[in-house]
């Protein structure tokens, strides 16, 4: 949902339209993604109309970054420590294999 506003404002009605859901389980997906922030919605008549909030979204990356550099530095860390006993595991299976 956030990838198909992220190309503009949609109607909940035409947001709902590529997934196998219900009116009203669209509705309440857009709630919660109002209630954490990331889509405004604004009430026209019958019609509700969804929008990207960036600012919430740009908050989620930089937390998401964060957390990557942190992670890929850890992962890194682990494959230069299992690194030489890979390398003895394959030796060994060539010799006995």
């Amino acid at each position: 949902m956030l990838e198909r506003l992220r190309k503009g404002e949609l109607t909940v009605g035409s947001l709902a339209t590529p997934f196998n859901m219900s009116l009203p389980a669209v509705s309440k997906h857009v709630k919660i993604l109002e209630n954490a922030g990331l889509v405004s919605r604004a009430v026209e008549g019958r019609e509700h109309y969804c929008r990207l909030t960036p600012k919430a979204l740009q908050t989620a990356a930089a937390y998401l970054d964060h957390y990557r550099t942190f992670w890929n530095q850890r992962l890194d860390s682990l494959a230069r420590f299992l690194e030489p006993s890979t390398r003895r595991s394959r030796s060994r299976r060539k010799r006995n294999g």
